[in-house]
C-alpha cells in the first residue's frame, strides 16, 4: 500500500485546485519559508480525521479554508482527497484503490467520503487502524513532533507503539465496549432507583384502586336507580287512576259495578277494561249470579 495522489482545493494556501501524484520511491517537496510545504502534511492529517485545530496550526476548523487575499476572494469550502493503492489489501476494503475525501464549509458542516460514498468519521478511523497512517500514527511526523514524543507522557508514547504493533483496533474496540458497559451500569442503577420508588407507591395505589372500584359500582347502581325513578314518574298518573277506580268499585259494591258496566254499554263502549283485562257485559252479570 502506498500513497498515489493528493488533491487539494481551498485548503489553507491552496486557493486553486491542485493534484500531487506520487510514484514509487521518495518524493520531496522543497521551497522557501511560507511557501506552504507544511500545508501539504496538514492536508493529509486533516483528511485522515484530525479534529484538533491546534494540531493544524489554527484557532478553529474554519481556519483551514482559504481566507482570501487582496486580489482573491475567500472561499466558502475546502476539501482534500487522498488516493491509496490498495492492491495488497492492507486496508480493510474490497477496492484496489481507495480514495478518502473530507469537505468542510464555513457554516460548520462537513462531509466524509470513501470512494465517493458518504461515511462517518469513525469509519475513516477504523479503515486506517494498525496501518501507521491514522491521525495518531507514526507515518506523519510534523514540526516538533519528535520532541513531543520524547517529552510526552508514557501513555502518549504507548499510542505509537500500539499503532506499530497493530493492536490499536482492538484497544479501541475494548475502550468502546467498556464505555458501553459503564453506561449500562448507570442505566441499571437508575432503573433500580425507579423500581424502589414505584414499589413504595404500590400500597397507596392499591387502596386508591379499591376505592375507585367501589365508586364505579356505586355510580352504576345510582344510574339504574335514576332510570327506575324516571320510569316510575311516567307511570304514576296511570297507577293513581287505577287505584281510584279500584277504591270506587269497592265502595259501591258489585251492584254498583254492574250498573256502571250497563251504563258503558248503553253509551256504546261495548267492552270495558278493568285492571287491564277485557270485561264483557255477560261475564260481569255471571259474576253477579254467583
Amino acid at each position: 500500500m502506498y500513497l498515489k495522489s493528493i488533491e487539494i482545493h481551498g485548503f489553507k494556501s491552496f486557493a486553486d485546485k491542485i493534484k500531487l501524484d506520487f510514484k514509487y520511491g521518495i518524493t520531496g517537496i522543497v521551497g522557501p519559508n511560507g511557501s506552504g510545504k507544511s500545508n501539504v502534511s496538514d492536508a493529509v492529517r486533516w483528511v485522515l480525521g484530525e479534529q484538533s485545530a491546534r494540531q493544524l496550526r489554527g484557532a478553529s476548523m474554519q481556519d483551514v479554508i482559504f481566507a482570501g487575499t487582496e486580489i482573491r476572494k475567500p472561499m466558502g469550502y475546502a476539501y482534500v482527497t487522498i488516493t491509496m493503492d490498495n492492491s495488497d489489501h492492507v486496508l480493510a476494503a474490497q477496492y484496489d484503490e481507495v480514495s478518502v475525501t473530507r469537505r468542510v464549509y464555513r457554516s460548520g458542516e462537513s462531509d466524509y467520503l470513501i470512494n465517493g460514498n458518504p461515511v462517518r468519521l469513525r469509519d475513516i478511523h477504523e479503515l486506517f487502524y494498525d496501518t501507521g497512517i491514522g491521525q495518531d500514527g507514526y507515518s506523519i511526523i510534523g514540526q516538533g513532533r519528535i520532541d513531543q514524543i520524547l517529552s510526552g507522557k508514557p501513555e502518549e508514547r504507548r499510542e505509537l507503539f500500539d499503532e506499530a504493533c497493530g493492536i490499536v483496533k482492538y484497544r479501541k474496540r475494548k475502550d468502546t465496549a467498556v464505555k458501553k458497559l459503564e453506561n449500562e451500569k448507570a442505566n441499571l442503577l437508575r432503573l433500580t432507583d425507579i423500581i424502589a420508588e414505584v414499589e413504595g407507591r404500590i400500597g397507596p395505589l392499591e387502596k386508591q384502586s379499591e376505592n375507585a372500584k367501589i365508586y364505579l359500582e356505586k355510580k352504576e347502581r345510582l344510574k339504574k336507580l335514576d332510570v327506575n325513578r324516571i320510569r316510575f314518574n311516567k307511570k304514576t298518573p296511570v297507577l293513581f287512576q287505577k287505584a281510584r277506580d279500584f277504591f270506587y268499585f269497592v265502595s259501591v259494591g258489585q251492584r254498583g259495578l254492574l250498573a256502571y258496566v250497563d251504563l258503558l254499554f248503553i253509551a256504546g263502549e261495548g267492552v270495558v277494561h278493568s285492571g287491564g283485562y277485557p270485561l264483557s257485559r255477560e261475564k260481569a252479570h255471571d259474576g253477579d249470579d254467583n
